[in-house]
């Protein structure tokens, strides 16, 4: 029987693939074809209606020609995006685009195009027109015309960097999301002092191959933690590359039966990097590669980082509001502790969305100001709690204008904030930020 991580990893492949769909597409356009061949039998054409041997030939055989070629086209601006993703904004931002549901529309559209015409092209004879089949042609091309317009229109619009990373933003809020749901079906413990983990591990459960852990099966650990009567604890958090041999599970308590270390370990999935269907902060991780590829000396785009810096403020903002541990301690119906699970903190959040932007761009005098204004926006935002994290990011960012502009006047403008970066009429100077534990 196929493990949970060998599913996950097929799923993972399914929706990034580019060639299923369109296969699939070819397959219905060759039975469509051969429907419309039984039904042109059985419904009568009108006479106005039908087609010469000869123009159905000539039109079946230039939309077959036609879907090529759009198919080549569809194909061309796929390379495209690859070559400016790869150079201009992040390579990681592949693996969203890859799910894109409307290019593997159109290509699946021309694909099954392509194959219902060359599937009438048989049946025509000096005697035998699909005049059924010729009228459906005609109207399939019409819809993958206006497909491919929208396709177009969607590719124009969305490959600018702030397009891009509104869609990224807007990805991981709705996996933190699912993530927060999917915990809150299960029993989550307060963890006390003296909780699990405290203890050495009975056994541990190894890798075999490593690579980036990209799932993993939750509910699936809970059940093999109760029949086994022990705690499992997850050694590495979703997103980490795990070296092979590296421990993957820990097995607590004294297991009432032997343990399964190949059917545990299929538990978690690894594959060749990190994606980000459990794994909210990749898309964190996305935005801020955009951000400091536009703020590379080979780019030089500081105002497209301010615009990524929008929606990082978002992410940040609804990282900031929602309920994070460290580690999650799952239980089983009966309360007992079941399952380990390490989670990130609004610190990492914090500093994955802000460090590098700040270290690649606080010699632009608009990046620091609006990177200022996020963090007094996230200030007056995200509950006491959370505040000492962002005064600490606060004074980093004093530091490094400090050192960069010994000026008085360009500190003064780089330590003020400004959702705009520049022009947008800036709030009031700030001063120095305050340290934990000041007064």
């Amino acid at each position: 029987m196929p493990t949970w991580s060998f599913r996950f990893q097929l799923g993972q492949y399914v929706r990034t693939s580019l060639w299923i769909l369109p296969v699939l597409g070819l397959a219905a356009g060759a039975l469509l074809g051969e429907a419309a061949l039984a039904m042109d039998d059985v419904v009568g054409i009108p006479t106005g209606s039908r087609y010469t041997a000869t123009t159905a030939t000539g039109v079946l055989t230039a939309i077959v020609g036609a879907m090529v070629a759009l198919l080549g086209f569809v194909v061309t601006i796929g390379v495209l995006v690859v070559q400016q993703a790869t150079g201009t904004l992040s390579p990681r931002y592949m693996r969203l685009w890859y799910r894109n549901p409307l290019q593997k529309t159109v290509l699946s559209l021309f694909a099954g195009t392509f194959a219902f015409a060359f599937t009438l092209l048989r049946r025509i004879g000096p005697d035998t027109v699909p005049d059924l089949g010729v009228t459906l042609a005609g109207l399939a091309v019409a819809v993958s015309l206006v497909m491919l317009l929208v396709y177009l229109n969607r590719f124009v619009h969305d490959v600018r960097p702030v397009a891009i990373a509104d869609r990224v933003c807007r990805t991981g809020l709705r996996v933190l999301g699912v993530s927060l749901e999917a915990q809150g079906r299960c029993v989550v413990l307060d963890e006390p002092d003296d909780g699990p983990r405290r203890d050495a591990p009975a056994r541990v459960v190894r890798t075999e191959q490593g690579g980036a852990v990209q799932g993993l099966d939750v509910a699936g650990l809970v059940r093999a933690a109760s029949r086994y009567d022990c705690v499992l604890v997850v050694a590495h958090r979703v997103g980490d590359f795990v070296p092979p041999g590296s421990v993957l599970l820990e097995v607590h308590g004294t297991p009432r039966s032997p343990v399964e270390p190949r059917r545990l370990a299929g538990l978690v999935a690894l594959g060749a990097e990190r994606t980000v269907e459990q794994d909210p902060a990749f898309a964190l991780r996305v935005l801020a590669d955009i951000a400091a590829r536009a703020l590379s000396s080979a780019v030089n785009d500081p105002t497209t980082a301010v615009q990524v810096l929008n929606h990082i403020e978002t992410f940040l903002h609804g990282v900031g509001r929602s309920e994070l541990r460290g580690r999650h301690v799952l239980a089983d119906l009966a309360g007992r502790p079941r399952v380990v699970v390490p989670g990130h903190g609004w610190e990492e959040y914090l500093e994955l969305g802000v460090t590098e932007v700040r270290e690649y761009g606080v010699g632009s005098l608009q990046v620091c100001r609006r990177l200022r204004a996020l963090l007094d926006g996230l200030l007056a935002g995200v509950p006491e709690a959370r505040r000492p994290a962002v005064r600490r990011q606060l004074a980093l960012l004093d530091d490094a204008v400090e050192r960069e502009y010994p000026e008085g006047f360009r500190r003064t403008l780089a330590r003020t904030g400004d959702r705009q970066g520049i022009g947008g009429g800036g709030s009031s100077p700030a001063g120095p930020a305050r340290r934990d534990g000041e007064t």
